[in-house]
């Protein structure tokens, strides 16, 4: 492979010749062959239109010349449609801080800009990834600025997937509130629900995440860029941070602004604990609704079975005719993964030292990651199951009238412990409530008509 001799301050490498990274990003190619994983696109997006967002400020306050600003700005829109990023080379594991990272991005678009003024890349006496690209920056205000980036680039996906999810419950809400079933707790029998009330239920959980996951978005909006080194600013224009807070809130379409104390913005990693946290909550419960429904399904002839889910795949190897439930299973296994990444998270927050926390490449590839998974995830599960499944009016009202539950009814005409002895009686003997209520003459025909009408049980909660 050919190559081309790049020097940094630690000496000469050779670099793949038809490489846009140079020799920073080559060590650490060598350095950390670790997992073979690489760089979220959101994060690069972010890094990019954090470089634009500078040149343009830099040129705009005199720092560096519009000839090598601009070539820089024609670089990062390339970048930002797509471009380059297979250049994008070093692993997630890496030298903390993510300097590496950092300086792959400032290479790629310092050889594309030397290539746009008609020089050859690794000729960084045209253009520097240091002194032009990544003048009036530091890895340690632009990674934390790229991680809250990320996650905004991400919220364009995200909380419309959310919203479906939300919407979809509701919908089939609409769809079985007329279908009574047996209510269960403790995975006993209990007094009857609509099905519709249980998928509203899911509806409205959904909905408080989204509101959850809204305000923990807002901590992201807030950017310690221009904080530089350590928070003191030092190197970069004073009005810079301004001006690419500008840039930056155009690009993407939102309110950004410039932390009030850079220091804590840059050493603090709380904005993105909560965010981890919020989503993790998310998976905790979608992991329990997951299970609701595999026990609702469960069968078809040995188990509950009072709602059957879109056949997708069979589902064992040797019994034919089998079929799982196969797309709550995926998404309880996505779930836990954000769980575990969230636990990862935590840990890495509370390493900072002093002015820098240098855990931050995996708390950013974390994060990145469980937002991505969990979208995508959420979004297969909606279509490929929550919006094809099916309920069996007829088992579920099977269930709910044979439920010894329902003598709950009873409490307010015969009491709690005369209930009981129906219910005891109830299962000693396969008598229905009806009849011994009846035989015992503890309530008239009329009042326990009245008392045993299942839709009425259901509707207690109504403000009439």
């Amino acid at each position: 492979m050919a190559t081309r001799i790049e020097k940094d301050s630690m000496g000469e490498l050779e670099v793949p010749a038809q490489a846009y990274y140079g020799v920073q990003t080559q060590r650490a190619v060598i350095n950390f062959p670790i997992s073979g994983w690489r760089t979220h696109p959101d994060l690069i997006y972010a890094t990019v239109h954090i470089k634009k967002a500078a040149a343009l400020a830099n040129m705009a306050l005199k720092q560096i010349n519009s000839k090598k600003g601009n070539a820089i700005v024609q670089a990062a829109d390339e970048m930002l449609s797509g471009k380059y990023h297979d250049q994008v080379v070093v692993d997630v594991f890496q030298a903390g801080a993510g300097t590496l990272y950092h300086m792959n991005i400032n290479e790629i678009l310092a050889n594309r800009a030397i290539e746009i003024l008609g020089g050859k890349r690794g000729d960084y006496k045209v253009v520097s990834p240091n002194d032009d690209v990544n003048f009036g920056q530091s890895t340690n205000d632009v990674i934390p600025t790229t991680m809250r980036l990320a996650v905004l680039l991400n919220s364009r996906h995200f909380l419309p997937v959310l919203e479906l999810l939300r919407d979809t419950f509701a919908k089939k809400a609409k769809e079985f509130d007329s279908i009574i079933k047996a209510g269960r707790t403790h995975l006993q029998d209990a007094v009857p629900v609509r099905l519709g009330q249980e998928f509203q239920a899911y509806s409205a959980i959904i909905d408080d995440h989204i509101r959850r996951y809204k305000r923990v978005l807002e901590d992201m909006t807030v950017l310690g860029i221009g904080g530089t080194a350590v928070g003191t600013g030092l190197n970069a224009h004073p009005k810079a941070r301004f001006i690419i807070a500008e840039h930056l809130s155009e690009a993407l379409g939102m309110k950004l602004t410039v932390a009030n104390n850079l220091m804590a913005a840059m050493q603090s990693m709380a904005s993105f604990v909560g965010m981890s946290g919020t989503i993790r909550n998310l998976g905790l419960d979608l992991v329990k609704i997951c299970k609701d429904l595999r026990f609702l399904t469960s069968g078809p002839k040995a188990g509950i079975r009072e709602i059957a889910l879109p056949l997708i795949a069979p589902g064992s190897s040797i019994m034919p005719g089998k079929v799982n439930p196969a797309m709550p299973e995926m998404l309880m296994m996505v779930c836990y993964q954000v769980a575990g990444n969230d636990q990862a998270i935590a840990f890495a927050s509370q390493a900072g030292e002093l002015e820098l926390n240098v855990m931050m490449p995996l708390i950013a590839s974390n994060l990145t990651t469980s937002l991505k998974i969990l979208e995508n995830g959420i979004k297969t599960f909606v279509h490929r199951c929550l919006d094809g499944i099916a309920a069996d009016a007829d088992r579920c009202r099977h269930f709910a009238e044979r439920s010894a539950a329902l003598v709950t009814a009873l409490n307010t005409h015969i009491g709690y412990l005369k209930a009981a002895g129906v219910a005891k009686e109830v299962l000693t003997s396969h008598k229905s409530i009806r009849q011994i209520v009846l035989e015992q003459k503890l309530m008239t025909e009329k009042e326990l008509n009245k008392a045993l009408d299942l839709d009425a049980m259901t509707r207690a909660a109504e403000i009439k």
